[in-house]
């Protein structure tokens, strides 16, 4: 009778057939590769996002893309959509755009190193000097403007920046007026808080431990931060400059407001949209700035500094 029980006890633990992989034709190709069977339930996850990104984004750029090759009816000011090489070559050319092209790109490179230089105190004073209570201050502080309209902020540096403005009356009439170095400063104001948050959160992410180490061992602050603490945040540098960069090839709103007669690429192709009713070159100049961006990311994947952000 005990040994009855013991075979039916041994019966009633067995585990079933599906919970070794082996109840079912496919089930144990899953059990042997677990990595398969979990990418395949994150891409079902992730189909909609990913469907989204692919016919929307992608499918609008490769539109964009198309309609650099074709030309405009001179008469009906139509677009017409026979492919052609007309506009390409008018962008190598044409040394106006060149030099709008230039001028893009030096002007979004100094916005970067603007912010960058003022992001890196800021945000290591608010990682490791400040008091809990005084970082929420300088976070709200930082993260504010972000909720400002943009057309108020770039209209307030309008007013500062005045020739006759509050900026030259403290300074006792100088000024910078409108005009390149005046769209400089606005856009620097205005991406600011895209660069001292993702510094802030690499240097919070710096052990306190490896300065006192540094300290320890004799290294001073200044080579405490460049030798050791540096490279740490550069990571963090690399992904806001990627916002300051961007955001400055792209924008036309504020260097149309404090820019003077000074122009920008997106400028020059917001006129061909709106002046000059031409699609396919505006979309043709528009390849400028993304195979800009495209070469940036390129460029800082290459220096590793984009792996652990």
């Amino acid at each position: 009778m005990g040994e009855r029980v013991a075979v039916g006890q041994g019966l009633d633990h067995r585990p079933p057939a599906g919970a070794t992989g082996r109840g079912s034709g496919t089930s144990p190709f899953f059990f042997r590769h677990p990595r398969l069977k979990r990418g395949l339930e994150l891409g079902g996850l992730l189909s909609a996002p990913m469907l989204w990104l692919v016919v929307v984004y992608l499918g609008s750029m490769g539109v964009l893309l198309l309609s650099a090759l074709w030309s405009v009816n001179g008469f009906t000011g139509a677009v017409v959509q026979t492919y052609t090489l007309g506009n390409l070559q008018e962008l190598v050319t044409n040394p106006l755009y060149g030099q709008v092209a230039l001028r893009t790109i030096l002007v979004a490179i100094g916005v970067t190193v603007i912010d960058a230089i003022i992001a890196v105190p800021v945000a290591l004073f608010m990682s490791k000097v400040a008091s809990p209570r005084l970082q929420i201050v300088l976070l709200v502080a930082v993260t504010t403007p972000l909720w400002a309209s943009y057309l108020v902020k770039a209209y307030a540096w309008r007013i500062l920046l005045a020739p006759n403005g509050p900026l030259a009356f403290v300074t006792g009439g100088h000024s910078p007026g409108y005009g390149l170095p005046a769209t400089v400063i606005t856009l620097a104001y205005l991406w600011l808080p895209y660069m001292i948050i993702p510094v802030y959160a690499g240097f919070d992410r710096v052990p306190g431990s490896l300065f006192e180490a540094s300290f320890d061992l004799g290294a001073g602050a200044w080579r405490t931060l460049r030798t050791i603490v540096l490279p740490l945040v550069f990571p963090a540098i690399a992904a806001g400059s990627i916002f300051t960069f961007s955001l400055t090839l792209g924008d036309y709103i504020a260097v149309g407001i404090v820019g003077g007669k000074t122009q920008l690429l997106a400028n020059v192709i917001y006129g061909q949209l709106v002046t000059a009713n031409d699609q396919p070159l505006a979309a043709a100049l528009s390849i400028i700035p993304l195979a800009a961006i495209v070469l940036y990311l390129l460029a800082m994947r290459r220096t590793g500094a984009l792996e652990n952000v």
